[in-house]
């Protein structure tokens, strides 16, 4: 075993160059995923660009390969100081994944691999058992998947080969098995040695280490021996298809076949990234899952100064991981570098890096998604990283714009692949910006809000920028909608200016964040946009015609969440119209729908619980009565351990959380049931405010 790099800032810069390869091979690759080798090369050749223009789609789209990828690496951020295996992955999936919606292809018991071991893990079935040989056959087991959703596990482990491929199997065990595992351990031991070694063919004789099948050992002897730097790269693929295509094995997209290719891409492309991540986009296969696996690999592998200015600058490190966890949707590369790197010193028994404002641009090159703003073109500017620091030129005489996603940009909406999420930053907090100007600018900050009538602007007062110095805003509330982009307005007064930015920040609970009101406008109306932040694992959840909401699930687990993990101690409130029902009532700090703090009502009862995994844990429970069908103002309140829930202004019931200082978001829970609910609240508790709770509890 090679000796274990240490976790220090060139770990981490390493650990960004993987994620940000992984979201450039994605992006790459996605556009042709299902076409036809022939219709691929007669309609772009070598996809050596970003095509989406071409085809009238986005670039930044969420992805299976990207949300599995890095959703469930955060089993180990979920479980601190505690072992992670195959049964703590697996019960990773059922907190995030909403059955029908997020990160899997849903095909079909038996057809789709993942959706298979989704449906065994809901009946009990628990991992490794859910994605065993024994339990779906050899051919489902053994499609691709395992080696695509498991490059953080890898990343976790720099310079332990043995340790990144026997966490991967396990995290890969949820749903596959047999040569499956084997691909995956084979990629993810070639990773975690390319912390400390960049020789390809090094790294392959590493990742063959951990390869126990015969086929997959010749398979790699076969593909080594054959192809060559030099080789036309068509030929090659040529030769993949006829001795390891998708008709030599069963199923529809075997582990073997896609093994090959990516092999095959990665000896063909040398220590050039762009062009080994461009022929795996171009030969058919499973395109941009094999493009986003020699990404990570090579990101690693090559640092970042390999990856071609080209395809790096477009993305400007963005990405969309859907789950139950939604406030987590919106995010970027340099962010998911940083808590990957947290979650391997976990593994070590090691603490946190520790909290620094949300943007700080420290990671060489990193953007946090801003781009000169696409909804304000006329005030387009040029963006670089400088020593730390995010640098706008700002031209003579004229307005620039800047900005990043706060939440799902309407320019980015597509329909093919289900996408929910929960915005970042919400109404009534306050961002901070901390910049510095070589000559005089006018500057103000803005949000963008998506209304029926268009995108709207909202901006803050305008500041003179010389010195380094600290905006601060607090974003407007415009009726229920909530912003989708914050962004900066430069105006420069002369010849020109250069602009640094050196971080941006908010954190916490809204100071007051409110929806009320009927959201249909019509009957025909059927996605309002003010749902369109939550995201929901209820059955139906709806705009209702007498009151705000109406959420209904039939079974256990209904939860509609909003918010994200910087919520930490808030109090929610809502008027609850309660009807057939087994427990129903208000959610805070959620982190998924299978992890989160109540108070709900049952039939003759009210009760704070914690729900953690399939574990429910009463916290308190006391009689209470109330009148079907009648309106009850409910509020629950959470700060530190205190959990304080009151019905119509009076406190009902107390109790003490057993999770922590966790922070997440909040919203509604039904069981068994339906309830409308009319107007929402968050509220930031103040420190007085809390005194006096404690005081009174």
């Amino acid at each position: 075993m090679s000796a274990a790099a240490p976790l220090d800032s060139r770990y981490v810069e390493r650990v960004y160059a993987g994620v940000l390869g992984k979201l450039i091979g994605v992006y790459l690759g996605r556009p042709v995923e299902g076409w036809a080798y022939d219709d691929i090369a007669s309609r772009f050749g070598l996809v050596d660009r970003y095509i989406n223009g071409d085809l009238g789609v986005p670039l930044i789209v969420a992805d299976d390969d990207i949300s599995g990828a890095l959703a469930f690496g955060r089993s180990v951020e979920d479980n601190p100081g505690r072992a992670v295996g195959a049964r703590e992955v697996g019960r990773t999936w059922l907190n995030y994944i909403i059955e029908d919606k997020t990160i899997l292809w849903w095909g079909g018991y038996g057809r789709s691999t993942e959706h298979t071991a989704y449906l065994n893990l809901r009946s009990g079935i628990e991992a490794p058992e859910s994605g065993s040989i024994a339990v779906n056959g050899q051919t489902l087991a053994e499609q691709i998947g395992a080696q695509i959703f498991s490059d953080a596990f890898a990343l976790m482990h720099p310079g332990d080969p043995d340790a990144a491929a026997a966490l991967t199997r396990a995290a890969a065990s949820v749903s596959h098995d047999g040569v499956a595992l084997d691909a995956a351990a084979f990629f993810a031991a070639m990773r975690a040695q390319a912390f400390v070694d960049s020789d390809l063919l090094g790294l392959i004789d590493i990742g063959r280490r951990h390869v126990a099948d015969l086929r997959m050992q010749l398979l790699i002897d076969d593909v080594t021996a054959h192809v060559d730097p030099a080789d036309d790269w068509r030929d090659v693929r040529a030769w993949v298809d006829a001795r390891y295509g998708y008709a030599r094995y069963p199923g529809p997209c075997h582990a073997l076949s896609n093994t090959a290719m990516v092999l095959a891409a990665l000896l063909l492309g040398g220590d050039d990234f762009g062009r080994a991540v461009a022929i795996a986009s171009s030969v058919g296969f499973d395109t941009d899952s094999n493009a986003g696996t020699i990404g990570c690999l090579n990101g690693v592998r090559l640092g970042l100064g390999a990856i071609p200015v080209s395809l790096r600058d477009p993305v400007a490190d963005r990405a969309v991981v859907v789950s139950a966890d939604g406030g987590e949707a919106v995010t970027d590369a340099s962010r998911e570098a940083v808590r990957i790197a947290d979650a391997a010193r976990s593994l070590k028994g090691l603490a946190a890096t520790g909290s620094g404002p949300r943007f700080d641009f420290a990671l060489p090159g990193a953007r946090h998604g801003f781009t000169s703003c696409p909804h304000l073109a006329d005030a387009a500017t040029a963006l670089s990283n400088s020593g730390g620091a995010l640098c706008a030129e700002v031209p003579a005489e004229r307005v620039a714009a800047i900005s990043t996603p706060t939440f799902l940009d309407p320019l980015d909406r597509v329909g093919n692949f289900s996408t929910v999420a929960s915005p970042t930053l919400y109404p009534t907090q306050e961002v901070t910006v901390r910049l510095g100007a070589d000559s005089a600018v006018d500057a103000r900050l803005y949000a963008l809000y998506e209304s029926d009538d268009g995108v709207l602007r909202r901006y803050s007062d305008t500041a003179t920028v010389t010195v380094a110095q600290t905006l601060a805003w607090v974003v407007p509330a415009v009726g229920n909608l909530v912003p989708f982009r914050i962004g900066l307005e430069l105006h420069s007064r002369g010849a020109g200016a250069l602009v640094t930015i050196d971080s941006v920040d908010w954190d916490g609970a809204p100071d007051d964040f409110r929806q009320t009101g009927i959201l249909l406008s019509s009957i025909w109306d059927t996605k309002p946009a003010g749902l369109a932040p939550w995201v929901s694992s209820a059955r139906n959840w709806e705009a209702d015609f007498a009151g705000t909401y109406c959420v209904s699930h039939p079974g256990d687990g209904g939860v509609v969440t909003i918010g994200s993990r910087g919520w930490r101690d808030y109090e929610v409130t809502s008027a609850l119209i309660l009807s057939l029902h087994r427990s129903a009532g208000l959610v805070v700090r959620a982190r998924g729908h299978r992890n989160y703090t109540a108070g709900v009502f049952t039939q003759q009862t009210v009760q704070l619980i914690d729900q953690i995994d399939d574990e429910r844990r009463v916290l308190a429970e006391v009689p209470h009565e109330y009148a079907p069908d009648s309106p009850l103002q409910v509020s629950l309140s959470v700060r530190g351990e205190l959990l304080v829930m009151s019905v119509d202004g009076e406190t009902v019931i107390t109790a003490r959380t057993t999770r922590g200082e966790v922070g997440g978001g909040a919203g509604f829970l039904v069981e068994r049931g339906t309830f409308t609910a009319d107007g929402f609240s968050v509220r930031r508790h103040s420190p007085n405010q809390m005194e006096q709770r404690k005081a009174t509890a």
